[in-house]
């Protein structure tokens, strides 16, 4: 039809006055039919000019919006808008033309409050910047269902944690009371102990003593939610910091270090001290499966609004069933081992929004891949520096 009407259009001084109230129709019934599919959807939708003068509003966007009019139409965006908060979020973003997906805002009302979503897309035609287009959405039952899920995640872990304690307890806890029962016999028997074999039992229970509160220790930082201190800054600075402090452990280890860091990356916001953990924890296992040397890449990158840190090594890979196990809390394939590493480096991940993923083949090593979003700021920075060259 908009085709038709097109072509119509560019043919208008030719036209009878039949011709043209027959176009005129169709240009009524084609918007009257645009303006109903609109008003029919739940999120809202909100479009302004290029002078951000409002030019149509939805009923979605007028059961979701506290609007100061009941005409908003022709009256600028931000003085439409009741909410003071959201007011001056669209303000700043349509004056600057910014993009902007999914900012959520928390309007607080009568009983609980709503949480909404809000994207901003400039309106573009033939490389000319012609309005703004808001679209709003009611996350908050969204919201919730997430919150519950955390919740029951949570507690499935916790549970997890809780029956791993209890099996890792019971080795040292059965140690020391063997050697208290060897102590106890040999007092009755002989009604002294001698140093030599006091200070041997003593020993052992002092070393499962401290095994004990490792294991207490180790459980409750997997626990306890995170004091984390985010600055902005590159990831490089990180890996720079871990290669220095890790580079002679992988010479004694016959481990052969290779690295390609992009140097242009954009800054994003990372808890150094525990970010660090969590790598080093990942070196740590890649040398672990390397018994017989090998080499240990790592790699900074950024794509898709994400900035990655792959690390590759050489060592005897995993399998399947592996894989599928290796961030449950301790489960580990190494000898000696809490089990806890890479259910910390799962934690620092995703408290800092990121997600850690791996791919591992048999005796094809394993590779590691840390992926951190970068800040809308930083995002735009790109773009505005995409668009100056």
């Amino acid at each position: 039809m908009r085709k038709f009407i097109q072509r119509a259009l560019n043919k208008l001084s030719k036209l009878d006055e039949e011709q043209i109230r027959a176009l005129l129709f169709d240009l009524a019934s084609e918007n009257e039919m645009l303006e109903m599919v609109l008003n029919s959807m739940t999120d809202g939708i909100l479009v302004t000019d290029l002078e951000h003068k409002i030019s149509f509003v939805n009923q979605g966007v007028r059961s979701l919006l506290p609007i100061l009019r009941s005409d908003p139409e022709e009256h600028l965006l931000w003085e439409a808008i009741a909410d003071e908060e959201i007011s001056t979020f669209l303000r700043e973003g349509v004056q600057e033309q910014k993009r902007i997906e999914e900012e959520e805002f928390t309007l607080e009302g009568s009983g609980a409050g709503r949480t909404l979503s809000f994207s901003l897309v400039p309106i573009v035609k033939e490389g000319e910047h012609r309005g703004s287009l808001v679209l709003v959405s009611d996350i908050t039952e969204r919201r919730k269902r997430e919150a519950r899920l955390r919740r029951a995640e949570s507690l499935a872990s916790l549970t997890t944690l809780a029956a791993g304690v209890a099996h890792e307890i019971k080795n040292p806890l059965g140690s020391i009371g063997i050697h208290i029962q060897l102590i106890q016999k040999a007092l009755k028997q002989n009604q002294c102990l001698d140093e030599e074999t006091a200070g041997r039992y003593l020993e052992i229970i002092t070393e499962e003593i401290e095994r004990l509160n490792s294991i207490v220790v180790d459980f409750l930082f997997a626990v306890r939610p995170m004091d984390t201190s985010m600055k902005r800054t590159t990831v490089n600075v990180v890996v720079e910091e871990i290669i220095e402090f890790i580079k002679y452990e992988l010479e004694e280890n016959q481990v052969k270090l290779k690295t390609k860091l992009d140097q242009n990356l954009p800054k994003i916001d990372l808890d150094e001290k525990y970010m660090k953990q969590a790598l080093i924890n990942i070196i740590k296992n890649g040398v672990a499966a390397m018994n017989e040397g090998g080499s240990l890449t790592i790699v900074t990158r950024e794509d898709h609004g994400y900035v990655h840190i792959d690390i590759s090594d050489s060592g005897i890979g995993m399998n399947e069933e592996q894989l599928s196990k290796i961030f449950e809390p301790y489960y580990t394939t190494k000898e000696f081992g809490s089990g806890l590493g890479l259910t910390v480096v799962y934690k620092v991940v995703r408290e800092h929004n990121g997600e850690v993923s791996v791919h591992s083949r048999e005796e094809q090593g394993t590779t590691f891949t840390i992926s951190l979003p970068i800040p809308d700021s930083e995002k735009r920075l790109l773009d505005w520096k995409g668009e100056e060259e």
